[in-house]
């Protein structure tokens, strides 16, 4: 037996054509227009690239620091000693350690939405693969968070760098910011969400690489995108 939608999700789905590719401005437009919730939504992006990312010479990843920053509040951990978990704390990072650090993470305690660590910390931090790895947590130097430059990673992190890394499926997506930010701050975001992506182009990718291109709110309807209108 299908299921009965409610009414207040046919109500956000109305004025949207399922089969339409709608330009940017239109699209953040009626995105932004039936974020209704209580709480300040997430626009996400999802975008479906022609890539099978079970070949090495397909893998997408990288990082995006998004213009407008992301709207939400992130924790950030690093691994460092000496002076450069000074650094760290300095740059404002919320939990800084070395050898306690990763007992504490070992243990199963992730308090932080992203990972960072000097080169010199990575054979004690490779040993939380299977608790980091899991969650997209483990510092990769491809996306800057294995690095010397301590302060401008925490920096990065905390004023909006989103990372991407392309799921099996070939979807990559992330969020791009607040429903309560202007559409134009939307926009400047996902295009540079979208020219991140479209530089992240790898080597074995044949044929059009961004294939579809969505948006949505947390609680909201999807909208199609068309792709020119968010590249170049």
């Amino acid at each position: 037996m299908a299921v009965k939608e409610g009414k207040r999700i046919r109500s956000t789905r109305e004025g949207i054509d399922a089969a339409k590719l709608y330009g940017i401005q239109d699209a953040v437009k009626l995105v932004k227009e039936r974020a209704k919730a209580k709480f300040d939504e997430t626009i996400e992006v999802s975008m479906n690239l022609g890539v099978d990312p079970r070949h090495a010479d397909q893998m997408v990843r990288g990082v995006c620091n998004l213009p407008n920053g992301s709207g939400r509040t992130v924790r950030v951990a690093v691994f460092a000693r000496g002076a450069k978990a000074d650094e760290a704390k300095a740059a404002g990072a919320d939990v800084v350690g070395a050898e306690e650090l990763f007992e504490v993470v070992n243990g199963g305690t992730i308090d932080f939405d992203r990972c960072i660590a000097t080169p010199d910390m990575m054979p004690l931090v490779g040993r939380l693969g299977k608790v980091l790895g899991p969650r997209g947590l483990m510092p990769n130097p491809k996306v800057g968070t294995v690095t010397m430059d301590v302060k401008g990673a925490v920096e990065a992190a905390k004023g909006g760098a989103v990372e991407f890394r392309v799921e099996k499926a070939g979807i990559v997506h992330a969020g791009v910011g607040k429903a309560s930010f202007d559409e134009t701050k939307l926009v400047e975001n996902i295009k540079a969400f979208a020219d991140a992506v479209a530089k992240a182009k790898p080597t074995g990718a044949k044929g059009t690489y961004i294939q579809r291109v969505a948006i949505s709110s947390t609680m909201g309807p999807g909208v199609k995108v068309d792709p020119a209108s968010v590249i170049g």
